[in-house]
């Protein structure tokens, strides 16, 4: 027999695969645990991508959180309606999706919202823009330390973007953002030391801001790997977002930050096709495949089950184990990746005392609300 973990739930056989479960009391363990670890909930900011969903963010508003961080306008919508205080778009809005920012704004004025700017042309669009619309809107330097997506390189022409900021009409300049996602080794000091390294860049620049008598910087500095680092320097916003249901792969890599995970795949064996291999029912459509295929869903009970093939609705597993599974069967899976995974469901199903009790809406995995 399989000896029963804290992710069974006892109807089980009344849900449809495959379906994303998360586990609210967990959830909550996190929040508590990312609020101790910052030592200051105003010191946090933390990024919805994740979760995607209200009654997640209702739970991090009940425990004290007020400021947010997000990727999308449905995101940053999502916050309007729930009438967050302060949310940072951590998106550069250009062409039309600087008019539907815009129109985010107009549509909640109980939010303060945000956004960065990484460059002068940009900058000039959104003052034009903002200053059009009768907008005064707060912005950051997205400064680029290490990892080249996104961001300006520090230096004088960064300087000169942060002073134009500070003076052009319908800006407001609030200060630096510094994402450091590049960074991801699991041996701590290695991490640490690579982190320091990059956040330096951010140091040099305030200091340099200081010194020229521009305004002073807020500054908002990291992701969920180097979070145990950054969450100890004082005077910077944290912002997280894979803590609120962690996954397998932070599992790995951050061995040091103690969340746990708080959602799960259940998954059904749909086929036996030869000996030695099982298909389920957890395809592209299910669960995030950015990664190798071993390294896409994890299955606790059986560490032996390895995936070899996956397609849009199914996932061919080697079982090398004298277990014998059967048609129907149902397994119980942590992504390696549950920020994309997440993304795949429109809705999620609720565990309260091993029991599915309903379902919450991903209402930001739309592109769009309503703006």
């Amino acid at each position: 027999m399989i000896s029963k973990n804290w992710f069974h739930i006892s109807n089980a056989n009344e849900i449809d695969s495959p379906a994303l479960l998360v586990y609210p009391e967990r959830v909550k363990a996190n929040i508590q645990t990312v609020i101790k670890m910052t030592g200051d909930v105003n010191r946090l900011r933390p990024h919805v991508k994740t979760h995607k969903c209200a009654e997640v963010l209702k739970l991090m508003m009940d425990a004290g959180i007020t400021k947010f961080k997000c990727a999308t306008i449905a995101e940053a919508e999502m916050l309007g309606i729930h009438k967050a205080k302060n949310v940072l778009l951590a998106y550069q809005p250009v062409g039309p999706k600087l008019d539907r920012f815009i129109a985010l704004i107009k549509k909640y004025p109980q939010t303060q919202f945000s956004c960065l700017t990484d460059n002068l042309v940009s900058a000039a669009e959104q003052s034009n823009a903002f200053s059009e619309a009768g907008l005064k809107v707060p912005v950051y330097t997205d400064l680029n330390t290490g990892m080249n997506r996104t961001g300006i390189n520090t230096g004088e022409e960064a300087m000169e973007l942060y002073a134009y900021c500070s003076t052009a009409a319908g800006l407001i300049i609030k200060g630096i953002h510094a994402y450091d996602g590049h960074i991801y080794d699991s041996d701590f000091s290695e991490k640490k030391k690579k982190c320091d390294e990059a956040f330096s860049l951010v140091e040099d620049m305030r200091n340099k801001i200081e010194s020229r008598g521009l305004p002073k910087p807020v500054i908002i500095a990291g992701g969920s790997p180097t979070f145990s680092i950054h969450c100890k320097r004082e005077g910077i916003e944290c912002s997280p977002g894979t803590f609120v249901y962690w996954d397998q792969s932070y599992s790995v890599i951050c061995p040091e930050q103690a969340f746990i995970p708080a959602a799960v795949l259940l998954t059904r064996v749909v086929s036996l096709p030869v000996p030695g291999k099982i298909c389920t029912d957890l395809g592209h459509k299910s669960v995030a495949a950015e990664n190798e295929i071993t390294k896409r869903v994890f299955f606790p009970e059986f560490e032996y089950l390895h995936a070899i093939a996956q397609s849009e609705e199914h996932l061919v597993l080697e079982n090398k184990s004298s277990y014998s599974f059967k048609q129907g069967d149902i397994l119980y899976g942590i992504p390696w990746h549950i920020c994309p995974t997440a993304a795949l469901y429109d809705r999620i199903k609720i565990v309260e005392n091993g029991h599915v009790v309903g379902e919450w809406k991903n209402i930001a995995r739309d592109r769009k609300i309503t703006v």
